[in-house]
């Protein structure tokens, strides 16, 4: 089967595990659920619930484990990635109408309900993990969970957005960025590797490649979204482009050229292949890795 093939069937699969997470839309409650599942099914690549998925079976957690085991904490991260979308479309953040080719959360819904539904969604992804912990005495659990809160927080991607926030506008160096591109965007992302890896019973030295391959995956994946920012095609990536320069803020493009951003974007996806392959193989995963550094949305 091709990548594209399986990749579509994943997300299908990953879609499905979603719906079973997403609130129903009637009685009192029913406008912020309707928000809530408006910007769950909006759509979406679903990379970090993948990446969980596809790290624990790389870590033969399923020769183990029961695989149904590892989907709430694969929508916890869903909605905590959905939730950090909702709220930096807002007008406060980056002031951006369209998302996914559809209007953004707080477009449709109001600015109020907009900021609603983001707080909704990042409680039912500790609401969702809780539940699994507590119905269990594996501290597998608990590990991933935390895993996965610590990296949400300030000390992860909060922070990493607090810091883009402050900088906007300002001359800001290699360091900054560096900080930036590790937290914002590259912690919940090396969360997904790291919480895979809990749940599948990982030891020390796996969490600490895990850790390694996250942290490249996640300067590879902000890098190609800053090269997106300039050279991609808006009804592509189904969000305005250019936002970037509007907003004023100094991207890894500005900083080093959109060539110098392309050489950066192989190198540290090779590296995080180097340190996921020291683990074992995974072909499906590897060709997603590439896939993400190469994307055009």
């Amino acid at each position: 089967m091709e990548f594209n093939q399986m990749l579509e069937e994943k997300v299908g699969h990953i879609n499905d595990i979603l719906l079973l997470y997403t609130p129903d839309e009637d009685g009192r409650f029913k406008k912020i659920c309707e928000a809530v599942s408006y910007s769950v099914k909006a759509g979406g690549k679903r990379l970090r619930p993948l990446l969980l998925q596809e790290i624990f079976r790389l870590c033969k957690g399923h020769d183990k484990y029961d695989e149904t085991d590892i989907h709430p904490f694969m929508s916890a991260l869903e909605l905590i990635h959905t939730y950090s979308l909702v709220h930096d479309d807002l007008p406060a953040m980056d002031n951006d109408l369209l998302r996914r080719g559809l209007p953004t959360t707080h477009a449709k819904f109001g600015e109020d309900f907009g900021i609603l539904a983001g707080d909704a969604l990042l409680n039912s992804a500790y609401e969702i993990m809780l539940d699994k912990i507590s119905t269990s005495c594996d501290m597998r659990f608990a590990r991933a969970a935390k895993v996965i809160a610590d990296n949400a927080g300030i000390f992860g991607m909060v922070g990493g957005q607090c810091l883009d926030v402050e900088l906007t506008g300002k001359e800001i160096n290699k360091d900054d960025i560096d900080f930036i591109f590790r937290y914002k965007t590259g912690a919940l992302l090396t969360a997904s590797l790291t919480a895979g890896g809990h749940l599948a019973g990982a030891d020390e030295k796996v969490l600490g490649l895990l850790g390694d391959a996250g942290n490249a995956i996640g300067l590879a994946f902000q890098i190609r979204d800053d090269i997106l920012d300039c050279i991609g095609s808006e009804e592509e990536i189904g969000k305005p482009v250019g936002s970037d320069e509007r907003n004023n803020k100094t991207t890894y493009v500005s900083l080093y050229g959109l060539e110098k951003a392309k050489e950066d974007v192989d190198k540290y996806t090779e590296s995080a292949k180097g340190s996921l392959k020291q683990i074992g193989e995974n072909p499906f995963l590897f060709e997603l890795i590439e896939y993400m550094a190469s994307r055009t949305k």
